[in-house]
């Protein structure tokens, strides 16, 4: 859990209810140390099953679980049930259930029939009965930790299914490569030219430390703008970016206005990526860039036969609610950020008038296709571009359903900012979008990049700053 140490003596780790519907495989996460399950954590997971929601499911999976660990053994429950066997030997504490009832004399201040309190008054009294050993609550309730602390009790939260303890070690995508990198890494260095590219296979020290697909940049007088194609060992082979700053390169009227606008086309328009992440705050450019490269690959290149997109409806909860319509009509009111880029990307085209404008919106809409993420399940994609936007707001096991939908010739694009998590229970760490940046870096078919700078207005560049 927390403590990655071996003590001497196991801990004593009392779980509150939400550690339970939060991640129902915490009994197996404890290693050597003991878990006691008080009898009012059964009865709150008994009020939770009900229902198709993520922490209905996780309630009932927690009774399994239970259930799995209780009938694996002939043991007295009270005594402590060994954990080996049903975790496969991924811990080797004890589970203890509440047989008896324990007091331990609360405040008067704090009412007794508050489930939380009971919860308080267990971990008392088991610190009174274990003088000798440490006596831990867990809970991801933060009032409930402090009004613990507040009794002298140990409280932690419950870190395990964290990808990072700290997002600013999240990885970026770019690296900026100084003066000397060309001196260290420059052990038979070669450098050719192929389709108006160029190549460099450098050998060194730093390459252990590059991924594929990370984009590499230099300013100074030789500025550089690269991105590593391959890795063996300690060679790996660069290759220089196309300029998609530059107006005549502008996919569907767009160009990139700053560098990792420039490092995010390339991903976005390189057929052989399958799986691109584009993090950044609001007004970086994630939705307008994506869609662009979206529609030239789709209308004009003809690689994908139409763009799917998708979104986490999040306040209205776990169904599209009572809208009326459609699948399509219940998204619309999600998806205004897809209409104001679309906006944006019509305007480019001033040839044909506003006659000529409203065909290709028509045109446009025909092959944008907007999904609800609760029809996912089981479906195949192929050839589709498939946009998911504010992916900061799945878990990793919901990113997981939605990426294997990918059938073959689909190009996976999530958008989202780590510092706008509207969902309870998800925080920058646990995000399934921290997850897949993490896990897939390095892949071949793989890409990400953090956007840095807004390009909204200087009114919102400010305010973003100031406010």
């Amino acid at each position: 859990m927390t403590s990655h140490r071996k003590s001497r003596i196991a801990k004593l780790f009392v779980l509150d209810t939400n550690v339970l519907l939060h991640d129902p495989t915490c009994l197996f996460r404890f290693e050597e140390h003991d878990i006691f399950i008080p009898i009012i954590t059964l009865e709150e997971l008994d009020n939770h099953k009900t229902g198709m929601s993520e922490v209905a499911r996780n309630a009932r999976q927690a009774s399994r679980f239970l259930n799995e660990i209780v009938s694996s053994t002939e043991a007295r429950i009270d005594a402590g049930i060994s954990l080996a066997g049903p975790s496969k030997d991924a811990a080797s504490g004890k589970l203890i259930l509440q047989t008896q009832a324990i007091y331990s004399v609360l405040p008067t201040s704090l009412p007794v029939g508050k489930a939380d309190n009971q919860i308080l008054g267990i971990v008392m009294a088991l610190k009174e009965l274990h003088p000798e050993r440490p006596v831990i609550l867990v809970s991801k309730d933060i009032n409930m930790r402090i009004k613990a602390r507040a009794l002298a009790l140990d409280a932690e939260d419950y870190f395990n299914d964290k990808v990072l303890e700290d997002t600013d070690l999240l990885y970026t995508g770019s690296r900026e490569i100084d003066a000397s990198f060309w001196d260290r890494n420059s052990e038979d260095l070669r450098s050719w030219q192929e389709h108006d590219r160029r190549y460099y296979q450098i050998k060194g020290p730093d390459v252990p430390d590059m991924h594929v697909n990370q984009l590499l940049w230099q300013t100074g007088e030789q500025p550089l703008l690269a991105m590593v194609t391959k890795i063996e060992g300690k060679t790996a082979t660069l290759e220089t970016l196309k300029d998609f700053s530059h107006q005549k390169n502008n996919v569907w009227g767009i160009v990139a206005r700053n560098r990792e606008q420039n490092f995010a086309l390339n991903l976005l328009m390189n057929p052989d990526i399958d799986f691109i992440t584009l993090l950044g705050q609001a007004g970086t450019g994630k939705t307008l860039l994506t869609l662009a490269a979206g529609l030239a690959m789709t209308l004009e290149q003809k690689l994908y036969s139409e763009i799917i997109m998708t979104r986490v409806t999040v306040p209205v909860g776990e169904d599209i609610g009572f809208l009326p319509g459609t699948e399509e009509e219940k998204m619309t009111p999600w998806m205004g950020a897809l209409e104001d880029n679309l906006d944006v990307l019509n305007k480019s085209d001033d040839d044909g008038g506003d006659w000529g404008r409203a065909a290709t919106r028509d045109l446009i809409r025909s092959r944008i296709k907007v999904k609800s993420l609760n029809f996912m399940r089981g479906r195949t994609f192929l050839n589709k571009y498939l946009i998911i936007d504010e992916a900061q707001n799945l878990t990793p096991k919901q990113m997981k359903t939605l990426i294997t939908r990918a059938g073959p010739g689909t190009k996976v694009v999530c958008l989202g900012n780590i510092s706008q998590i509207d969902t309870p229970y998800l925080t920058e760490g646990s995000s399934g979008l921290t997850y897949v940046v993490d896990r897939f870096k390095g892949w071949v078919h793989s890409g990400h990049i953090t956007l840095q700078r807004g390009e909204r207005s200087r009114l919102a560049d400010f305010a973003a700053e100031v406010l």
